[in-house]
């Protein structure tokens, strides 16, 4: 239940994409012949056609399944606490194998001093990278004057409490950990706690407390999938764990579809789908760079798509070759044939015009572009989690070093929202203040409206300020 390697990572665990009907489409059964889909004849309408609308109509959604699973967990943990996380770990993966539930600043602290030097100037290196650029996030307060008398101050206030997922059991994430916390602390978040699952073995991978410890997390809750998403909610009160005021990070379907029951009660980041990668490449773009791209993102998990939009038959071909070949020596190479057999795609077009359109309709989490005019096609996409321009911009640099956050929209959701950011951990709040003069200014338009909704009592609370008998109070609140 905590969930399989792959959807776990960079991207974020979700349900299988919905998959077309594709009459003119093979794939090998070893899934190292990419499905393919020849829009060539279609020029310009090639975003169109039913089978593009059925790849891009995929979401990040779990099914009815699983949601109804991770509320009937979400109540044993809202009612039985740390009890019902440690026996839903033990029935399910992600606990520790000594029982133990939570991991404290002090150990972590010790973790960190035992990282070994090589590891611990990589985890710095991170962490001051997206330090760098999540600098440039957090808003500023504004002060609008609607007429003399009546001024809105927007107040932008960070969430006090934050918890963060972060995907494991098949492999650790301490770069998603980074992701999750750093922009939390930039924000100025007060307190940060952890959830993530220890390993089949029940133990908590090394790297991981140890940067959790460079980072300064209050405390880390061995536990994934659902129960780990009840415990950051509902807090496990006999271990001084409080509850979350909002919840960021990747993982499964279970992990999102906990996400989404709490929706209502305790904010969430966004829910999401397999991690995917599309890329955009015509020649002379390089056949193997491309193809070691469609690979970054399948081996996340079988569940993960990857898609190839060219305009060249040959280029595709020679794709494809690459793609066969380095399959074959991956040290993931079942997971790799799982995910391109299911979901690896490549689109053919009459140019790049059209694949800049389906780019756009199918709206990934990840998007390389390798075409002669670089920037003309950057300039004219608008949807997608995270750009990829030229070709020494592989995807892997920002899941990693770049500083740009790697917990991304997937699933199509790039058509309405973005990256994880500071943002993400505040919001705005409205502070009005009011004079005699400026009330004075609105009072028409208030009574007016008020009367037309029938709410006499609002029109009333601006009346009765005026009314003789008030006035010298009213006098006395002037400035």
């Amino acid at each position: 239940m905590t969930g399989s390697l792959g959807t776990l990572a960079h991207g974020t665990g979700g349900s299988e994409p919905i998959r077309p009907t594709e009459p003119d489409a093979t794939a090998a059964p070893d899934g190292t012949t990419l499905t393919r889909l020849d829009l060539r004849a279609m020029g310009a309408f090639a975003v169109n056609d039913p089978r593009v609308r059925a790849l891009a109509s995929r979401g990040a959604v779990p099914d009815r399944a699983v949601r109804d699973g991770a509320r009937d967990i979400l109540a044993a943990v809202q009612e039985r606490g740390s009890s019902a996380v440690i026996e839903l770990g033990r029935r399910h993966g992600g606990g520790m194998a000594d029982g133990g539930l939570v991991i404290r600043r002090d150990e972590l602290a010790r973790a960190a001093a035992e990282l070994d030097p090589v590891i611990r100037a990589a985890v710095d290196a991170a962490i001051a990278n997206v330090r760098r650029f999540a600098a440039t996030q957090r808003p500023s307060d504004t002060v609008t004057s609607i007429v003399p008398g009546v001024d809105i101050e927007r107040r932008w206030v960070p969430v006090q409490r934050v918890g963060a997922y972060v995907p494991g059991g098949g492999a650790a994430y301490p770069s998603s950990l980074i992701m999750t916390v750093v922009p939390a602390q930039v924000a100025g978040v007060e307190s940060i706690v952890v959830a993530t699952p220890a390993a089949s073995d029940g133990i908590v991978d090394a790297v991981l407390l140890g940067t959790a410890g460079v980072l300064g997390v209050d405390a880390l809750i061995v536990a994934g999938g659902a129960q780990a998403i009840g415990a950051l909610a509902f807090g496990l009160a006999d271990l001084d764990i409080d509850p979350v005021d909002l919840i960021v990070g990747p993982g499964n379907a279970w992990v999102t579809a906990a996400k989404l029951e709490l929706a209502g009660r305790t904010a969430i980041d966004l829910p999401a789908g397999p991690s995917e990668g599309m890329v955009i490449a015509t020649p002379p773009a390089d056949p193997d760079r491309v193809a070691a791209d469609l690979l970054t993102q399948a081996e996340h998990g079988p569940d993960s798509p990857a898609l190839l939009v060219t305009t060249d038959v040959e280029f595709a071909d020679a794709v494809e070759r690459s793609v066969r070949t380095r399959v074959g020596t991956a040290p993931r190479a079942g997971v790799l044939r799982e995910a391109l057999a299911r979901h690896g795609r490549i689109v053919l077009v009459a140019d790049v015009e059209a694949a800049v359109a389906i780019a756009n309709a199918y709206a990934p989490e990840h998007l390389s572009i390798d075409v002669p005019d670089l920037e003309a096609a950057v300039r004219a996409i608008r949807n997608a989690g995270s750009v990829f321009v030229g070709p020494w911009a592989p995807e892997s640099a920002g899941d990693y070093a770049t500083g740009a956050n790697h917990v991304l929209p997937t699933g199509g959701l790039a058509r309405g929202c973005g990256p994880l950011a500071v943002e993400t951990y505040g919001k705005f709040m409205q502070v009005q203040r009011i004079s005699r003069d400026g009330l004075a200014a609105l009072r028409p338009t208030i009574g007016t409206l008020a009367t037309a909704e029938g709410l006499f009592a609002h029109r009333e609370a601006v009346e009765m300020r005026f009314s003789a008998d008030t006035t010298k109070l009213t006098e006395a609140n002037r400035r």
